[in-house]
């Protein structure tokens, strides 16, 4: 693994009922594993909160990168790090961004912001040199499996171009073996798969060649 290009699988594709085995079979390969965390207001779906974080963190010393997909994060900041959230994104279309900021700062948290396809760069822009990662949706947030929208593509270069080197530039939504190198190419050094890791049949395979693919 190399900080420069790290695969984040996404349990929101993981088998639930399993969902142990699934992060052991992709733990030797990558050190971040992505968590949805979706409330049924900002987006139009239901995922999981801090219990399942709680469980997770006692399973696996992998990174757990929280993207709070909530219309209220800042009530929930504490009750994640308690869990054992390492980084949290918060959505700049929330607002009360500098608020979120500063309270995931005095948390401890790598602090990142969201944004949604739709959402112009200038949204984003005034952030990007006071957060550790910048996670841009190139799908509409809230459902897994969705196909990766290519016209997000532009905005994402600008956000890499902006961004302040010690950012992490994170790209979310129908990552696969064809879109990866699109991602990379425009920017991108963290990648979130989901269906592609864990409905492939070797799901620690399928996050090498993701690597190998973002980095070519």
């Amino acid at each position: 693994m190399t900080p420069s290009c790290r695969i984040a699988p996404s349990i929101l594709s993981a088998d639930f009922a399993a969902l142990a085995v699934a992060i052991d079979l992709v733990a030797p390969e990558t050190d971040l594993l992505h968590v949805d965390v979706m409330d049924g207001h900002f987006v139009p779906n239901l995922t999981i909160g801090p219990p399942v974080v709680e469980a997770v963190n006692r399973h696996t010393a992998m990174t757990l990168d929280c993207h709070l997909m909530m219309t209220n994060p800042g009530d929930y900041l504490e009750a994640f790090r308690a869990a054992g959230a390492d980084w949290v994104s918060v959505h700049v279309e929330v607002g009360d961004t500098a608020e979120l900021v500063a309270g995931m700062r005095r948390l401890g948290l790598n602090a990142g912001v969201a944004i949604n396809p739709e959402t112009p760069f200038e949204a984003i822009e005034p952030w990007l040199g006071q957060v550790d990662h910048v996670l841009v949706m190139t799908v509409h947030p809230g459902f897994g499996g969705q196909k990766f929208m290519d016209e997000v593509l532009p905005k994402l270069r600008r956000i890499a171009d902006a961004a302040p080197d010690h950012v992490v530039v994170e790209v979310d939504g129908g990552i696969d073996l064809r879109t990866i190198g699109l991602a990379a190419a425009a920017g991108a050094t963290c990648f979130v798969a989901g269906s592609a890791v864990f409905a492939s049949p070797d799901p620690a395979s399928a996050v090498r060649r993701l690597r190998q693919l973002a980095v070519a």
